[in-house]
């Protein structure tokens, strides 16, 4: 197999929203800063050297951190700050492909003439970030996309680190497994049970005891991870053709109660964004992910364009409940999504009629109740935009005590894509035709 060159690089922004902060404010440079509201969404270094990390309960970290300075988010900045970085990138390669709001990889291997080698580009891009909004980014190099990343991470605080080619395996193996994508707590738990602590061990046990203990989706997906085995190229961001959410748990989770209630929140925030951008759309697909990494995924192609929350919940509930139909049998669930696509731009939409007809595979008859909830969508839209996200809503969301996470946060990741088509005016560019 030829050797791949080590010209991938996984650029990371560190501590990304509390930096912001900490920029914005220059009095807070240097001190330990909490981005959150019930609970931490962010942590600044100086406040994670106490003990600080995100999702931590706001009253924990401040028993960790007497000294903790709470500030409430400045979402939109983090949304232009982040466009301004990685509009920065491009200047260095067309080839970016951005995978949140604070990290991208980039493909330099056609820019080495103008820049000069992934290590020189690497370096100027830190220089460009700093001198341009202050912030300290983090850079991996490496021959693949899942090694970039992991050098990044080695690399934090504010530095730059290189795995050179042929040299990938002797960097790997010496590593902690959770720095390998897929090991949370749960997973690295069992891996400790079969003495299997290092990178190095978990790539010399054989796939199939893997597959075994932790399922065949996780077992063989880190077996791969462990010998540098990913194939992936860098992708160019490409126009949004579809809106969608989803929720990771941190743990299994089996209640069909839960499921139900995470799908009502995920189809008023896919739905308000598609009635935001003057959207809708015909193919809904639900996703389910399990803890052994096999994901499911049922899509319904509707009759007429839908953007209504009440028609995205039934026909996702109904999705979801079909995969869990045909595959779940009682299994652990790790992640809910759902997206609509073969969007269509529309000032009135169509009137939804009433969805058990459509998920039956009957005919869609003109429906008063679905004028009805379209005035209803209309009128919820106007109240969150006047009042905020979170003063109207469905019961089961707003009466939520563990709601703790803003709305504003929630959506800054949204695909990149997306969040610029639904910051333009009008929702995008104008229809063809």
């Amino acid at each position: 197999m030829a050797r791949r060159a080590a010209s991938i690089l996984h650029v990371d922004l560190d501590a990304f929203y509390a930096s912001v902060e900490q920029v914005r404010r220059p009095e807070l440079a240097g001190k330990p800063v909490a981005v959150g509201g019930g609970v931490v969404l962010a942590a600044s270094y100086e406040a994670r050297r106490f003990g600080v990390h995100s999702a931590m309960p706001l009253g924990r970290a401040r028993r960790l951190c007497p000294g903790l300075i709470v500030v409430g988010g400045s979402f939109g900045d983090y949304a232009s700050v982040s466009d301004e970085v990685f509009d920065l990138c491009e200047r260095f390669t067309p080839l970016v492909e951005q995978i949140s709001i604070d990290e991208a990889f980039l493909d330099v291997s056609g820019a080495g003439r103008l820049f000069g080698d992934p290590v020189a580009i690497g370096h100027e891009i830190r220089r460009e970030v700093r001198r341009v909004t202050g912030l300290a980014i983090s850079v991996g190099v490496a021959s693949t996309k899942f090694l970039a990343k992991v050098a990044s991470r080695v690399a934090k605080p504010d530095g730059l680190l290189l795995v050179p080619a042929g040299g990938e395996i002797g960097f790997l193996h010496p590593l902690p497994v959770q720095l390998l994508w897929g090991v949370g707590p749960v997973t690295a738990a069992r891996l400790r049970d079969m003495g299997i602590r290092s990178v190095g061990e978990l790539a010399a046990a054989p796939a199939s005891t893997l597959a075994a203990r932790l399922g065949p989706g996780a077992g063989h997906h880190l077996h791969a991870l462990a010998w540098n085995r990913d194939p992936r190229p860098v992708v160019l961001a490409r126009r949004a053709g579809s809106v969608g959410a989803q929720r990771t748990f941190g743990r299994d989770v089996t209640d069909p109660a839960v499921h139900r209630k995470v799908m009502v929140g995920l189809a008023d925030r896919v739905g308000s964004r598609l009635r935001a951008a003057g959207r809708a759309g015909r193919v809904v697909t639900a996703t389910v992910r399990f803890a052994d990494f096999v994901t499911v995924t049922r899509r319904k192609t509707l009759r007429l364009p839908v953007a209504t929350t009440e028609a995205l919940f039934r026909t996702g509930h109904h999705l979801t409940a079909t995969a869990l139909a045909d595959v779940g049998a009682g299994r652990g669930v790790r992640l809910l999504g759902i997206s609509v696509s073969g969007l269509e731009r529309t000032r009135w939409l169509q009137l939804e009629l009433p969805l058990e007809l459509e998920v039956a595979g009957q005919d869609w008859v003109a429906s008063a109740a679905s004028a009805e909830r379209q005035r209803l969508d209309a009128a919820v839209d106007g109240l969150r935009l006047r009042f905020g996200k979170r003063s109207v809503g469905p019961a089961s969301l707003l009466l939520d005590a563990s709601a703790g996470v803003p709305d504003e946060f929630g959506d800054l990741a949204i695909p990149v894509a997306e969040r610029r088509l639904l910051r333009q005016p009008g929702g995008g560019d104008r229809p063809r035709g």
